[in-house]
């Protein structure tokens, strides 16, 4: 089995192979870029002689990269129009992930924007199965569990098996768990790790979880709030979070901070802190 690999959030501006070379610098395992702007959704051209090398430094390193789309796309809307917008994005942001060696491409789950919870979901799997149609590649879409702001879905494990298995494409569709999204959305704490734990594993969505989002949490337990917060420092606490670092269960994934920092080189401090947390 694969090493558990400790890892935080990367600007891919200058390139891949900056990325990878900035990884390295602070002592990441694996790391996640967004495959675009993430508050945009215009097409980016690709340099696919920096991603070749970007790909060869992490392969020779034996780092672990895992995309995320744009936050402004939204799975259940009910426009056509941006539905069409939402599709045509994140087949592209697959195809960006895929050239840059990606395992996975992190999407968030729809809001169902006043329509209800049923309509959102079948809306959400017609828009996932438009999306797979158009894709053959080998990067699965990492879907996001949500911390339950305003009228997002897929807050729980159930949930997101549910929607997983309604899919014509459920083989290229994995997932990605937000510590402080689920604690946000009173799916787990310190009390319940166990049950959390026995609950991926029943489910079937352990088998198909391929990354941990790594963040403590500014908002109190149920709070249905995403507000990240560094590791220690909020809500759930150094003792909830460690428990995924030792968990035999989780031991082959990447584990990924995408705690508040004003620079990137503060990521080098909390990697070395969860270090000592895992032993």
């Amino acid at each position: 089995m694969n090493p558990l690999k400790i890892g935080c959030h990367i600007s891919v501006a200058k390139g891949l192979e900056h990325a990878v070379r900035r990884a390295l610098e602070l002592g990441a395992e694996s790391f996640q870029v967004f495959t675009k702007n993430p508050r945009g959704l215009r097409p980016k051209k690709v340099d696919y002689d920096d991603a070749e090398k970007g790909v060869a430094l992490m392969q020779k390193h034996d780092i672990t990269l895992v995309c995320h789309t744009p936050y402004i796309t939204n799975l259940s809307t009910p426009k056509p129009d941006l539905q069409e917008v939402t599709i045509r994005s994140i087949v592209e942001d697959l195809h960006i992930a895929e050239a840059y060696g990606a395992i996975g491409a992190v999407v968030h789950c729809g809001k169902h924007v006043g329509e209800g919870e049923e309509y959102g979901t079948n809306r959400m799997i017609e828009t996932l199965d438009l999306i797979l149609d158009q894709y053959e590649g080998p990067v699965k879409l990492l879907l996001e569990n949500t911390a339950g702001q305003g009228s997002e879905l897929g807050l729980s494990i159930d949930d997101l098996m549910k929607i997983r298995g309604a899919s014509k494409h459920p083989d290229k569709i994995g997932f990605c768990f937000d510590t402080c999204h689920s604690f946000a959305a009173g799916q787990w704490n310190l009390e319940s790790f166990g049950e959390l734990v026995k609950q991926m594993e029943h489910s079937g969505y352990l088998q198909q979880l391929a990354a941990i989002h790594f963040n403590d949490s500014k908002a109190p337990f149920d709070s249905k709030k995403d507000r990240h917060e560094k590791i220690g420092q909020g809500e759930i606490g150094s003792e909830a979070l460690a428990k995924f670092l030792t968990c035999d269960q989780f031991q082959h994934l990447p584990v990924i901070l995408e705690t508040p920092v004003n620079d990137e080189q503060e990521y080098a401090e909390e990697m070395v802190y969860l270090h000592e947390l895992r032993s």
